[in-house]
């Protein structure tokens, strides 16, 4: 093992230029961690607003930063007392929570953020999931509680989350409809959606009701959420990026005020969770959803991708190529 890895950083806010691959120290695992050699990761479009400075307000971690909060790959070392893997067993997971770092050569995490890779899924491939995959799962499941027979509205249905949100929807036996662009409606009805609707001429007064709408936009949420039936739940995981913070504030109070109805998260999931997700994709309820594949040169090309829209699921960086 080499003693300098490739890692993506940035030493300033700003636009997608101001990522960098750095050499750097190839870390070691302290006690309770795992080393594992990234094979992939995914390219996370909530870390944009990290990126360009957007939450200085509340991110405090110094720079140089890293960039990418889940990977796949392979046991490289054992910390101290850690012995729930063994080296060269294929693993995925994320970084601690609100931590980033994943886009490089090798990353180190306490041993409770893996779990075992999926077995009819390549590594590659893989990488597009355990962000994604754990942020829906509990979205539908411990927050919205999404039972058989309701009505689902995925609101940004293309992306990263709502591309798993509609196939898990419908694996969970909900009649799922799906807001997206009018290029990617045939797309989202082919991932599992009942009723596809081009977001850009659809008003939110056009829909009917649902028990359980999952946003992952951000932007006028007392419209949609006028769009629930007397016991429905709209669970909000996008802010606004134009105006983040007073977005973050708002939402903030109304699911303070209505918890039964408007509910937040951040995504932190546990370790029976992202096993969850592992069983989920060998099961084939969820599948991963690769827009396009970068090299690590390319970080800067898929933040730029990202910022001007239309992704198809995730975007992931090779870290062969």
């Amino acid at each position: 093992m080499g003693e300098i890895m490739r890692a993506v950083q940035y030493t300033r806010f700003g636009p997608p230029e101001v990522l960098r691959v750095n050499d750097v120290p190839t870390p070691r695992p302290g006690p309770g961690e795992i080393l594992v050699e990234v094979r992939a990761a995914s390219v996370d479009a909530g870390e944009l607003a990290f990126r360009a400075g957007k939450l200085r307000a509340i991110s405090r971690a110094p720079f140089p930063r890293g960039l990418g909060t889940d990977f796949t790959g392979r046991v490289a070392a054992l910390g101290s007392g850690a012995s729930a893997w063994s080296v060269g067993e294929e693993v995925w997971g994320l970084m601690p929570h609100l931590t980033f770092g994943a886009i490089a050569d090798h990353v180190t995490v306490p041993e409770q953020r893996l779990a075992r890779a999926p077995k009819n899924l390549s590594l590659l491939d893989a990488a597009a999931l355990p962000v994604s995959g754990t942020t829906a799962i509990t979205a539908l499941t411990d927050k919205a509680g999404l039972i058989s027979g309701e009505r689902l509205l995925v609101r940004g249905a293309t992306g990263g989350v709502g591309s798993i949100a509609v196939q898990l929807g419908k694996a969970l036996g909900a009649h799922v409809t799906a807001l997206a662009g009018a290029r990617n409606l045939d797309w989202v009805t082919e991932l599992g959606a009942d009723v596809a609707l081009d977001y850009r001429t659809t008003r939110p007064q056009d829909l009917g009701h649902f028990e359980v709408i999952l946003d992952v936009v951000g932007t006028d949420l007392g419209a949609y959420r006028a769009r629930l039936t007397r016991g429905g739940r709209m669970v909000a995981i996008a802010f606004d990026q134009d105006r983040i913070l007073t977005s973050m504030v708002t939402m903030g109070l109304r699911a303070a005020l209505s918890p039964r109805r408007m509910k937040l998260f951040s995504n932190n999931p546990s370790p029976a969770r992202i096993a969850e997700l592992t069983a989920s994709a060998e099961a084939g309820s969820i599948r991963p959803v690769i827009d396009t594949v970068y090299p690590i040169t390319g970080i800067a090309a898929a933040h730029e991708r990202l910022e001007t829209g239309g992704v198809r699921g995730k975007l992931i960086i090779d870290m062969r190529l």
